[in-house]
């Protein structure tokens, strides 16, 4: 078949360990026999991004911007250990803090639901979507580890005058956090989960705490509500949606008992948290799509999991692990269909949706790797390597074509 044309390149962010070489057997395998594929590559793997001080981290959040839409393989963020066994000039940031906050978007994360594999939960019949504001709080903090002493919070405004408080009058040895956000990316934050439940057709839901942080969380819960009563609250109503908010101890309560279908919107730490519990269970971290929403309609996709550090170590001593792909090959093929509606290319955009329904009925058809045979209800599945589950994809996208 002759291979499907592209007019604007994707931004191809490379990464570490097994993800980077699932990465490369899903292009070799998936994409590159079907697609002419157009990319702007950057080496996000940490020995490039320690060989640059980081710089390529930058430059393709700037590609990002420039061409709308990426696609991400999973990257290490170092901790003293990944120093040590790196040799890294520098305990690097986390990219994905870096390429969030210069987006300033929000990551919406959804489950991929195949029969066969039932949610922990008995009640989930329908996807449950994460909104993860990606922008300060905890990840932007800075941190003291105090002796005794008296802790205050200070702002200096622009003129020059401070406004103080006191936060702890230390008797002993402690730890400070000082953790931030802004209007701006609230706002951002809230008409991002808007617009996503709009175009899903899904209710939404956001969860703080604003009862005990009556300032900061009180401000989230504020924003939101203006927002939505001044822009949204009719176009909701038209679309048969709604919005409501519930602290988060209660959303929690409400998730368990709930059927699933709707988005769940959080703040930055919640978000992190959440999304690996609804994840894990729905099945399993590997089976969690990831996108990144800027407010201007940027896009930046990738897997919702790290870069499997055990299995690449077997990996390194000849062994070949049955790691799940799918997060990674949805990551690929949300891109590339997205890339495909901007571009107006409707084969791109079918190749996408083809080749999801391919690894779906793979799985459905009994093959799959082996964090999947171990949550399966059917009969007795066929499990395989990584290699091997991606040529049984490729096998049966090609049945699907005929």
């Amino acid at each position: 078949m002759e291979k499907i044309k592209m007019t604007t390149p994707l931004v191809e962010m490379d990464g570490d360990e097994m993800t980077r070489i699932l990465w490369k057997m899903i292009k070799d395998e998936l994409i590159l026999p079907f697609v002419d594929l157009k990319t702007e590559y950057y080496d996000l793997g940490l020995p490039n991004r320690d060989a640059t001080a980081d710089k390529v981290t930058m430059d393709a959040a700037l590609a990002n911007k420039k061409y709308g839409v990426s696609v991400k393989c999973a990257t290490i963020t170092p901790n003293a250990q990944r120093m040590s066994e790196y040799n890294l000039h520098e305990m690097w940031k986390s990219p994905n803090g870096t390429i969030r906050a210069i987006l300033d978007g929000t990551v919406f994360r959804a489950p991929i639901l195949v029969d066969g594999i039932s949610p922990v939960v008995k009640t989930w019949k329908k996807p449950i979507t994460i909104a993860r504001h990606a922008y300060g709080d905890v990840y932007k903090a800075t941190e003291l580890r105090t002796g005794e002493g008296k802790a205050e919070l200070v702002f200096t405004d622009r003129d020059g005058n401070e406004t103080r408080k006191t936060i702890y009058d230390f008797e002993c040895p402690g730890v400070l956090t000082g953790q931030y956000n802004k209007d701006s990316s609230i706002s951002s934050f809230a008409r991002a989960c808007f617009n996503f439940a709009l175009d899903t057709k899904q209710d939404l839901w956001f969860s703080a705490k604003d009862t005990i942080a009556k300032v900061y969380d009180g401000t989230f819960k504020q924003i939101f509500a203006e927002i939505y009563e001044n822009e949204y609250r009719a176009r909701f109503e038209e679309a048969g949606i709604t919005y409501f908010y519930t602290l988060i101890d209660d959303a929690v309560a409400r998730v368990i008992r709930s059927e699933g279908g709707f988005i769940w919107a959080c703040k930055n730490y919640d978000g992190d948290v959440m999304s690996d519990m609804i994840s894990t269970a729905f099945g399993s971290l590997a089976m969690m799509t990831s996108v990144l929403v800027s407010p201007d309609g940027k896009f930046e996709y990738e897997a919702a999991h790290g870069t499997v550090t055990r299995h690449y170590y077997r990996y390194l001593e000849g062994e070949k692990p049955s790691t799940n792909p799918m997060a990674t090959i949805f990551a690929w093929t949300g891109a590339l269909r997205k890339r495909g509606e901007l571009d107006g290319s409707s084969a791109l955009c079918r190749f996408a949706s083809r080749m999801e329904a391919a690894c779906i009925a793979t799985i459905e058809g009994g093959t799959m790797t082996k964090d999947l045979a171990l949550l399966w209800r059917g009969q007795t599945p066929t499990v395989v390597n990584s290699e091997e589950f991606l040529r049984a994809v490729r096998a049966t996208f090609e049945t699907l074509e005929q």
